[in-house]
């Protein structure tokens, strides 16, 4: 905020409370008008409320307009090319090489543009497990930017923590500057730019503020598999028994919405690490996509819509009554919660558990053939780890349609994978091994025809499918050889219609079927040449086959 008459905030007497004594000094930013460092979230409203950044609604979440982008600017995301990036990163379609020098002069530029405005500083760690945990530091220029790091990321416990935190990296957020093509070197306004030399990221021209946590979460995909850790864009959930399951899928495919679940706890909704001493949940929060939210399929997280800390990102409010309407989507389909993991009742505070018993890929297939459910060997794992098959669900990128666009994306998080998938694979593929998970794959997507002819798998069928996966159920079962895809799809569950099951009884012609079925095959194997070099045959021919 450019505060050009000097007005004292509601937080300003209070502002250097919690202060680091590692200042911005080493970062060059100076002559500031005000730094607020680390403020609580009651102060945090406050300072929102003062500079209408946002408002409170019914029951006492706080909604916020994000801006021009309402969803992830992936092709304004690049990866400064250095001496030790220059070798090891994945260059390419995700990660755009970016000169260093011009780096160093777009930050002289945001050190310019800051002077004289206020700032708000939250120190915080990325990682639950203590021997792969990060201290960052996020710089925000918007109160409500501060609060949501204070949600999503892992707080310091006291203010001697606080003042003795060191980051090891630092992100600024600065929405209100804009890049310039001719200057900067980017393709438009907007900039996202990681530097892991100078162990600095940058976000200019984007109030969305999943900037913020998918940056983050770049980052830790390129430092854990150097310590052999495996990231993994994934959610993860823990019976009463101690039993670990992991859920892979991009944004849209049920990921939060499957993990919480009331007869299991919590460990977290969408980035996780995989140690020798098991799952750690990377963030302290959650942030779940809440558009045509329901009380009942989803009680957890709607309950989180009207709690005092949440932030609401483009969801419609009434500004009389301060009800908010979650089915609304005049702004953007990619309406958003940000919650603390805490707000979720039955969420592991300790944010970790034991290795999985169990890993799902969860995918949304718009295509209408893939079976809810089939048992996957190894091999085949690997083979659809490296695929990440769904359908794109409008609003989660800019530039999607209404209808989904099918799409591969490898890991289930290419835009975020810093390194080649061939080596997060192979990580993933020992400590299967290592460890004897069963894996699966879930299709939440659509059933008895493609999009916009057949009907989205109901969530209730995907639960009870789920229940039967992680308690064993479908463990004993009869299994049939799908004719395509060669995985293992399972003749009986309770409660699910046979014409779920096998989903080519859907539909009102087998043959118009089984060429939908083969066309999609075609579609897997075409994306995966540009991997086959990496791996060895044996996944090559874990994938489906289309001689029928």
């Amino acid at each position: 905020m450019n505060n050009l008459l000097n007005i004292s905030t509601p937080a300003e007497s209070i502002a250097d409370s919690f202060k680091s004594e590692y200042g911005l000094g080493f970062l060059g930013l100076g002559n500031l008008r005000k730094v607020y460092w680390n403020l609580s979230v009651e102060s945090l409203y406050e300072e929102i409320i003062f500079r209408s950044e946002g408002r409170i609604t019914r029951g006492g979440a706080i909604v916020v307009n994000t801006g021009k982008h309402t969803a992830r600017a992936a092709d304004d995301k690049v990866i400064v090319c250095e001496s030790e990036t220059e070798n090891d990163v994945w260059w390419g379609q995700y990660n755009r090489p970016y000169d260093p020098k011009q780096f160093h002069e777009l930050f002289n530029r945001i050190q310019g543009y800051l002077q004289g405005k206020d700032v708000f500083i939250q120190d915080c760690y990325v990682g639950a497990d203590p021997s792969c945990r990060l201290p960052i530091r996020v710089i925000t220029e918007m109160a409500w930017h501060s609060l949501f790091a204070r949600n999503m990321f892992l707080s310091a416990q006291d203010r001697e923590a606080y003042r003795q935190h060191i980051p090891e990296f630092t992100l600024v957020a600065v929405p209100s500057f804009r890049a310039f093509p001719s200057i900067d070197s980017t393709v438009r306004n907007t900039i996202i730019a990681i530097s892991f030399e100078q162990k600095l990221c940058i976000i200019g021209n984007s109030g969305y503020a999943g900037e913020i946590k998918k940056s983050a979460f770049t980052i830790m995909n390129y430092l854990l598999p150097k310590l052999g850790v495996l990231p993994m864009h994934c959610s993860a959930n823990m019976g009463k028994q101690g039993d670990v399951a992991l859920f892979f899928g991009l944004s849209g495919t049920g990921k939060t919405t499957l993990s919480a679940d009331p007869n299991r706890y919590l460990i977290g909704d969408d980035e996780h690490g995989w140690s020798d001493e098991g799952i750690f949940n990377f963030e302290g929060g959650c942030y779940a996509k809440v558009i045509g939210l329901s009380p009942t399929a989803e009680p957890q997280i709607y309950a989180c819509t009207k709690r005092f800390g949440t932030i609401l990102e483009n969801v419609i409010y009434d500004p009389i009554s301060r009800l908010i309407d979650l089915d609304d989507d005049t702004i953007t389909e990619n309406t958003r919660a940000s919650y603390p993991l805490e707000f979720i009742e039955n969420a592991c505070l300790e944010k970790r558990g034991p290795h999985p018993k169990n890993i799902i890929f969860l995918t949304c297939d718009a295509s209408g053939v893939m079976p809810p459910i089939a048992r996957l060997t190894l091999d085949q794992a690997i083979y659809h780890f490296i695929s990440g098959y769904t359908a794109k669900v409008a609003g989660t990128e800019i530039g999607l349609r209404e209808e989904p666009e099918i799409t591969f994306s490898p890991c289930f998080g290419g835009p975020f994978m810093v390194f080649h998938p061939a080596r997060y694979a192979n990580l993933l593929r020992n400590k299967i091994e290592r460890y004897r998970t069963n894996c699966w794959l879930i299709n939440t997507g659509w059933v008895g025809g493609p999009y916009g002819i057949g009907k989205r798998i109901s969530i209730e069928y995907t639960r009870r499918i789920l229940d039967a996966v992680l308690t064993g159920e479908l463990l004993d079962v009869e299994y049939q050889e799908d004719p395509v895809f060669g995985f293992a799809v399972p003749q009986q569950c309770p409660s699910v219609p046979q014409t779920i099951l096998n989903p080519s009884n859907a539909w009102q012609s087998e043959e118009t079927y089984y060429r939908r079925y083969k066309s999609l095959a075609s579609r897997f194997i075409d994306n995966f040449k540009k991997f086959e070099d990496h791996f060895p045959r044996q996944i090559k021919e874990a994938g489906p086959k289309i001689n029928l």
